[in-house]
């Protein structure tokens, strides 16, 4: 699990919930069913105009996935993984990957092209096409969350709005102005919470899950192409290491001498 997600989630709602607190505790004077129908139901609307309703089922449900996880295998590992490969693979030749256990799923698939004797560009092009739709789904994930956002905070102040223009209908009954005032400023909280708290952090989240997962699809490909090519594991090993940031890469070269 991606514990900054849940912790940056957990912490915006804390800081809610302690100013709630600290101002009587009254959480019921933050609740009203029109705020919430007009954020919810408005932002919802506007989100499917922008998009087809297939890319809305998908993304949804992906984005919230890979919000919350991690990537099981990081750049170090699969270089090892890849490298362990490569040596079994020079030792024993490509049909003792057929018992050869792969963490990384994707991994697991280009070991599977080998050993079952696929040629280069079938592999390649195969890879690549897989890793294409892989990153254009979480890109589209990130785009829905983003939209509704962006709709969030002006649907709250369509709610504001409409909420100022009942309180003013209404000036002669007193008893219609609280209602009213309390969901014109409600839409306007609910739908800023909504969009910085939950909608756009997300959004950001899986745009670097989409970049992490392009760098590891790629490493992944480029060196399942290598051991494909014969190369030795030392230079698979050099080659892949120009995938790990600039930073880590003397520490990771050291370690492994």
């Amino acid at each position: 699990m991606d514990l900054a997600t849940g912790l940056g989630l957990l912490g915006g709602a804390s800081v809610v919930i302690v100013l709630i607190l600290i101002d009587g505790g009254n959480f019921a004077a933050y609740f009203d069913k029109h705020a919430l129908i007009v954020i919810f139901g408005g932002a919802t609307a506007a989100t499917m105009l922008r998009f087809p309703f297939s890319v809305i089922v998908h993304g949804v449900p992906m984005g919230l996935r890979y919000a919350f996880t991690m990537r099981s295998v990081k750049p170090r590992d699969l270089i090892e993984e890849i490298t362990r490969i490569a040596e079994v693979v020079r030792k024993s030749g490509p049909m003792a990957l057929e018992n050869l256990e792969v963490s990384d799923p994707f991994l697991a698939q280009g070991v599977r092209y080998i050993a079952d004797g696929y040629d280069r560009e079938f592999i390649r092009d195969t890879m690549e096409r897989d890793r294409d739709n892989f990153l254009m789904h979480l890109e589209e994930g990130s785009k829905v969350y983003r939209a509704f956002g962006d709709c969030a905070p002006a649907w709250g102040m369509i709610g504001t709005i409409l909420g100022m223009v009942t309180m003013f209908a209404n000036m002669s009954d007193p008893s219609k102005l609280g209602p009213a005032m309390a969901t014109a400023l409600l839409a306007t909280l609910y739908g800023a919470l909504i969009a910085n708290m939950i909608a756009l952090p997300i959004a950001d989240k899986l745009h670097v899950k989409l970049e992490e997962e392009d760098v590891s699809r790629s490493l992944v490909i480029d060196g399942i192409l290598l051991i494909r090519d014969a190369k030795s594991a030392s230079l698979v090993r050099e080659m892949l290491i120009a995938y790990l940031p600039h930073n880590t890469r003397e520490e990771f070269t050291a370690e492994a001498a």
